[in-house]
């Protein structure tokens, strides 16, 4: 009865008992996805990643929610390189979308994201209405931005708007994923030079609230960039206020146009399940 380990953290954890959680399993050679799946059914919670050996990068990673496995997501890249940093000052993760160069600073890990494609969003008039706001809430257009996930990034004129989001689970569905593979939305504004934002996803067809959205905020980052940011960039995004868990992250561009994501991780624990 073969027996396999995982670690539990907290990214963008700036508390003990801050962040978003994250599972990792050390050394996942030997499962299927079928099995990988059911563990992270099992966890139940937002990713849970599995490690194998590389031939191109310092580790093979792959990714799953409890309901489906994932191309791209920040906090599980951020996470599990620092339970496999083993004293090294970067690695590199063998991610469905391509490689991902990551370095540390302490407890902080920082991603580089791909370089990102956009589309056009939904008019403001279809957001009102599957965000639950009025149409004075809005402000540029929002944009779906893709970076390894597909994301619709939507900013709102006040952080009072942001907090005002009730989404509508049908209208979510057909104004934002359109029937798509695309993940959710992050609604954001700017409170004090600070990034104030939540993240809307669908699971089981009930629309969920994520606390901290890694790959959202390289999505953000890549729609900052698109519309002319001064460089170079850095700002902190902050989710969570509404589901009672905050997260902290940490968003910059560089003068070359380089969109990093990074955040604190805090080591909590760690379990084993024999299979």
């Amino acid at each position: 009865m073969p027996t396999y380990s995982y670690c539990l953290v907290n990214v963008f954890a700036e508390d003990f008992f801050a962040g978003n959680q994250l599972a990792v399993f050390t050394n996942a050679t030997g499962l299927d996805e079928a099995t990988m799946q059911l563990l992270a059914t099992q966890l139940n919670l937002s990713e849970t990643t599995f490690v194998f050996p590389s031939q191109v990068a310092s580790a093979k990673v792959k990714i799953f929610t409890p309901t489906n496995e994932m191309a791209f997501a920040g906090h599980p890249s951020l996470g599990t390189a620092v339970v496999i940093r083993d004293g090294r000052t970067e690695v590199s993760l063998e991610l469905k979308a391509g490689i991902i160069p990551l370095r540390f600073n302490g407890d902080i890990a920082t991603l580089t994201a791909n370089p990102a494609t956009h589309r056009a969003g939904p008019l403001a008039s279809d957001l009102s209405q599957a965000l639950g706001l009025p149409l004075s809430a809005f402000s540029e257009p929002a944009q779906f931005v893709d970076s390894g996930t597909e994301q619709l990034i939507v900013p709102l004129k006040t952080v009072d708007d942001v907090m005002a989001c009730q989404p509508a689970a049908q209208f979510f569905r057909d104004v934002v994923l359109q029937g798509r593979n695309r993940d959710g939305t992050l609604v954001w504004a700017w409170q004090n030079g600070e990034i104030v934002a939540r993240y809307f996803w669908t699971k089981h067809g009930q629309v969920m609230e994520d606390n901290g959205t890694g790959s959202a905020c390289a999505n953000l980052g890549a729609y900052l960039l698109k519309q002319g940011v001064q460089l170079p960039f850095a700002a902190t995004m902050i989710q969570g206020h509404k589901v009672g868990r905050l997260a902290h992250l940490r968003l910059s561009i560089t003068v070359d146009r380089q969109v990093e994501v990074g955040g604190r991780v805090v080591n909590i624990g760690r379990g084993e399940f024999d299979l």
